[in-house]
């Protein structure tokens, strides 16, 4: 390892890593999780062995960081969510984006989906619920009836069953993701109006 890395060598590291992710992740879709090994990464992608080992040393340390590189959208927009008034426009912006940041993480939440058993044994498994319980506890009324807090969380699940139970259905992806989106807000505004509707 050498000493000072100049702003061009470190961009082309990020593109490296950016494209081991994308192969690794690609050939865990084709062949599964399990039967992946660095080594088929490595000749995927053109490379040594050694030059992959330089990045990430495991296919664990591969699935991490893609994780938390594909799910830091969400760390943000829960800290975005926090400093926000509790008013339905900023529930239904925060469906709105999350709707935005599962749509952009696809490939991954696929991989969680058909990967459970390897997403309970790493860690991401863990940050992710952490995460899901961050978002409900700002669209929550926390004073709302029962009812109305299930249809929030029941938002953020029309989301997630958007992406896996619909990706079969014909159409546009696009006119799907909206779809959804469109029945997630009409939850989280029916809830809201519950809460404040009745006070």
């Amino acid at each position: 390892m050498g000493g000072t890395m100049d702003g061009t060598k470190q961009q082309r590291r990020g593109d490296t890593r950016q494209r081991i992710q994308d192969v690794a992740l690609a050939l865990f879709a084709e062949q599964g999780y399990e039967k992946t090994s660095l080594r088929e990464i490595a000749e995927r992608l053109g490379v040594t062995k050694a030059a992959l080992y330089y990045h990430f040393k495991t296919k664990e340390e591969i699935i991490v960081s893609l994780f938390e590189d594909l799910t830091r959208p969400l760390g943000e927009l829960i800290e975005w969510g926090r400093q926000q008034p509790h008013t339905l426009e900023t529930k239904q912006e925060i469906v709105r984006r999350y709707s935005e940041a599962l749509a952009a993480a696809a490939p991954l939440f696929r991989f969680m989906q058909e990967n459970q058993a390897t997403v309970r044994e790493l860690r991401i498994g863990d940050t992710f619920k952490s995460r899901m319980t961050g978002l409900r506890d700002i669209i929550i009324d926390p004073e709302a009836r029962l009812t109305d807090q299930v249809r929030c969380v029941s938002a953020l699940f029309t989301l997630h069953a958007g992406m896996f139970v619909m990706q079969d259905l014909e159409g546009d992806p696009e006119e799907r993701r909206k779809a959804v989106l469109e029945v997630a807000i009409d939850l989280v505004t029916q809830a809201h109006q519950g809460a404040h509707g009745d006070a």
